[in-house]
C-alpha cells in the first residue's frame, strides 16, 4: 500500500490524507476509465512484471495462456502471471473469470498458510522467550560456579604455596643439619674408632657384671655347703688335656653343667690365661643374665643335657647371629669339657 499511496500522490501532485483503504477503492474505480491514475497504474505493472509480460507473449493462443497461467498457479508465482495473463491480447471473458476465481482461491489458501505461518511465528516467539528465560538462569548459575571455582583454584593455590614454602624450609634445615654433620664428623677424625671402643666397653662392662653375679653366686654357695665329711667331691681330671693357646685373654662361658663341677671348669679354662664365666642354662640363673654372658663371651661350651630348651635355643641362635664358636657336649662331666676344650683347640688350629 505504501507504493500504491507514493504513485496516487505523484499522479495527483499532492499529499494523499485518504487511509489504505480508500486509496485502494479509488485506485480501482479510476482504472475503469482511461484516467491518469489509470495510465500510472498500468506502466507500474508493466515494469514490475516485465518479465512476465515478456514470457506471455510467447502464447499465440488462448489455450496457450491458460496452460501458462495453470502452471504459474501450480508454481505458486500468481502475482505477475495474473497481470499478464489478463493483459495478454488472447485472453478472452471466460478465461479472465477463471483466473479471477483461481485468484481468489490462491488468495484463501494464503490466508490460511499466513494464520498457519503466524500461529507458528507466535509459537516460535514463546518457546524463544522461554529458551531467553532459562539461558539467562543457566547464565546465573554458570556465574555462580565459575565464582566458587575461582574461589577453589585461589584456596587451593594458597594450600600448594604453603606447602611449597615449607618443603623449601624444610630442604633448608636439611642441608643445614648435613653441614653441621659434616663440621662435627671432619672435627672427630677418629669417630668410628671411638664407635668402636664404645661398643667394647660396653660389652666388657656385660661381662664384668656377668662374672660379679658368678662370683657372688660361688660365695653364697660356699657359705651354703655342709660341711661334712659325705659331700661329694669334685670330679678330678684324670688326663692332661691339650690347651688351646689361642683361648689365652679370651673369655670362655660355660653354660650348663653340675655345680660342684664349676670350681674345676674354672682351673681347667683359666689354667691356660682365659677368662672363665659360668650360667647354669636357665634352671637358676635369669635369661637376662644368659644373654649378657653370649655378649661378653668369646668362646662358648654348651652342656647340653643338663640346660632348658629355652636356654639352648637362645644359645645356638646368638651364636649363629653374632658369628661365634660354640661347643656343644652332651655330658657333664669334666671330661666332656676337655674333649669340648681340644674341638674347639683342633678348630682354632685350623687355617680359615
Amino acid at each position: 500500500m505504501n507504493g500504491l499511496r507514493k504513485l496516487v500522490e505523484k499522479v495527483t501532485g499532492g499529499k494523499v490524507l485518504h487511509d489504505d483503504y480508500d486509496i485502494h477503492v479509488g485506485t480501482v474505480s479510476e482504472c475503469a476509465l482511461r484516467t491518469p491514475v489509470a495510465d500510472a497504474v498500468q506502466k507500474e505493472l508493466e515494469r514490475r512484471y516485465a518479465q512476465h509480460v515478456q514470457r506471455f507473449r510467447a502464447a499465440k493462443t488462448t489455450e496457450q495462456v491458460e496452460a501458462m497461467w495453470a502452471a504459474a498457479v501450480a508454481a505458486g508465482d500468481v502475482a505477475g502471471a495474473f497481470w499478464a495473463g489478463l493483459s495478454h491480447p488472447r485472453c478472452t471473458v471466460s478465461l479472465e473469470e477463471k483466473m479471477c476465481r483461481d485468484i481468489h482461491m490462491v488468495q484463501h489458501q494464503a490466508g490460511a498458510c499466513a494464520r498457519a505461518d503466524i500461529n507458528k511465528f507466535n509459537a516460535i516467539v514463546a518457546d524463544h522467550s522461554r529458551l531467553e528465560r532459562e539461558v539467562v538462569r543457566l547464565q546465573e548459575r554458570c556465574n555462580v560456579l565459575t565464582q566458587e571455582k575461582a574461589l577453589d583454584a585461589e584456596r587451593h593455590e594458597q594450600l600448594l604455596m604453603t606447602a611449597r614454602a615449607a618443603t623449601i624450609a624444610r630442604d633448608g634445615d636439611v642441608a643445614t643439619l648435613r653441614a653441621e654433620l659434616a663440621r662435627l664428623q671432619a672435627s672427630i677424625p677418629d669417630l668410628d674408632t671411638r664407635e668402636r671402643m664404645a661398643e667394647r666397653i660396653v660389652q666388657l662392662e656385660a661381662r664384668e657384671q656377668a662374672l660379679r653375679a658368678q662370683v657372688a653366686e660361688l660365695k653364697a654357695s660356699r657359705a651354703t655347703a655342709p660341711d661334712t665329711d659325705e659331700a661329694p667331691a669334685p670330679e678330678p681330671v684324670a688326663v692332661p688335656v691339650a690347651m688351646p693357646v689361642r683361648l689365652h685373654n679370651r673369655a670362655v662361658l660355660c653354660v650348663g653343667g653340675r655345680s660342684s663341677s664349676v670350681p674345676i671348669y674354672r682351673t681347667m679354662i683359666e689354667r691356660v690365661g682365659a677368662q672363665f664365666a659360668h650360667h647354669d642354662g636357665g634352671l637358676e640363673d635369669s635369661s637376662s643374665q644368659l644373654d649378657a654372658s653370649l655378649a661378653a663371651a668369646d668362646l662358648v661350651i654348651c652342656q647340653t643335657g643338663c640346660i632348658s630348651h629355652s636356654a639352648y635355643w637362645r644359645v645356638k641362635d646368638h651364636c649363629k647371629r653374632h658369628g661365634k664358636r660354640c661347643v656343644f657336649v652332651d655330658n657333664p662331666s669334666v671330661s666332656s669339657l676337655a674333649r669340648g676344650l681340644q674341638e674347639a683347640a683342633t678348630e682354632e688350629t685350623q687355617p680359615g
